[in-house]
């Protein structure tokens, strides 16, 4: 019987602690490595539920080796773990159906009765694991360019899971990705900021001709511009669009915003979405002021040069962000840009997922 209260994490834990580290302790006494399960996978973000069951879910996690140990010992290790491994554990199965190339790679979970298991526990040098999740090198520097073109769908998932045992360092090379370094920070705000001045008067004008229908569209823009300058604000990547309200709720200014954004998106007229807006608005302006990072600028929605829709960012936030960036290599791509990371830019998966493609988007901002 499956314990249905366990969540992945929890259930990746105890694979290690009940059924993997016994294998090792017993066969590969010496081995130094660390466990953790991170990367793709609701469970790594702590949003699983019954539904995430169905593929990908399961009794799963990384083991990452120095180059030299992977070199050595990674093969047995892998051939050891199918065979001595049960083929389940607390009613979940062990054993993996190979990657199915009609289906992005899924795997589901199959009983077996006998015979090494096909398992997941994947094991991996750092270098290696983050080449093929993040398209990048970690024996080279980490440069502004190469920040804009991390997805921080893969950021969130890449620092976020559970490390369950770090005989290698694996969460000082973590650290490494915790967070933008504070000029990226700046100018990833100053983008956004950027796009509400672009939309936010053309929300209004819309409806003002009868055009509800774009006037929405724009509104709900302007919401996600919103709660993505809120995570920034809070220093705490975005997921992927699934979980991007479900983390939006746990910042600290979700409490004050979930009801006004949530008004604008249901508001039948432009003028009630903007009703709601404004207050949106008057929370992310005090918000940034309490940042500290520009001199205090006005909280108080004003008209659009005299035309009746109520904006914020005319009051130049993306400006006066933009002027606190000192970094030279940032400093260029702002005086060139300022239209952020690759997630500001474009939300298409296809263009977040490929990381065989990066290294020709990190050419915009070379």
């Amino acid at each position: 019987m499956t314990d249905d209260s366990l969540r992945g994490l929890a259930l990746s834990r105890a694979f290690y602690d009940e059924a993997v580290r016994p294998v090792i302790d017993s066969r590969f006494p010496d081995l130094q490595y660390a466990a953790a399960l991170l990367g793709p996978g609701s469970e790594v973000l702590g949003f699983d539920d019954a539904m995430s069951t169905d593929h990908h879910w399961g009794p799963r996690l990384h083991l990452f080796l120095s180059a030299d140990d992977h070199a050595q010992s990674a093969e047995l290790l892998h051939t050891t773990l199918a065979e001595a491994l049960p083929h389940t554990f607390r009613g979940y199965s062990t054993h993996w159906t190979p990657p199915d190339p009609e289906d992005s790679g899924t795997q589901h979970p199959v009983f077996i009765e006998g015979g090494p298991v096909n398992h997941r526990v994947e094991i991996d040098t750092w270098r290696s694991f983050v080449r093929n999740y993040l398209g990048f090198d970690v024996a080279h520097a980490l440069a502004a360019a190469d920040w804009l073109t991390f997805p921080e769908q893969r950021l969130r998932t890449l620092t976020g899971g559970a490390v369950y045992r770090d005989d290698i360092g694996l969460q000082t090379l973590r650290d490494r990705f915790s967070y933008y370094p504070h000029d990226v920070w700046l100018y990833q705000m100053a983008s956004v900021w950027a796009r509400i001045g672009q939309e936010e008067h053309l929300m209004g004008r819309a409806g003002l001709v009868g055009d509800e229908i774009g006037s929405a569209l724009l509104g709900a823009r302007l919401v996600r511009d919103v709660m993505r300058l809120c995570f920034l604000m809070e220093k705490t990547y975005a997921p992927y669009p699934k979980w991007f309200g479900t983390a939006f709720r746990l910042l600290t200014c979700a409490a004050a915003l979930v009801e006004p954004l949530q008004e604008a998106l249901a508001a039948r007229t432009w003028q009630e979405r903007e009703s709601h807006l404004v207050v949106a608005w008057e929370v992310i302006g005090r918000k940034h002021n309490a940042l500290t990072i520009t001199d205090a600028l006005p909280t108080t929605p004003t008209l659009f040069h005299g035309r009746p829709f109520r904006v914020i960012a005319q009051h130049g936030y993306a400006e006066a962000i933009a002027q606190q960036i000192d970094d030279p290599e940032v400093r260029c791509i702002a005086d060139r840009m300022v239209i952020g990371g690759i997630d500001v830019f474009s939300d298409n998966t296809d263009l977040l997922e490929n990381m065989a493609i990066r290294p020709k988007l990190r050419t915009i901002f070379t």
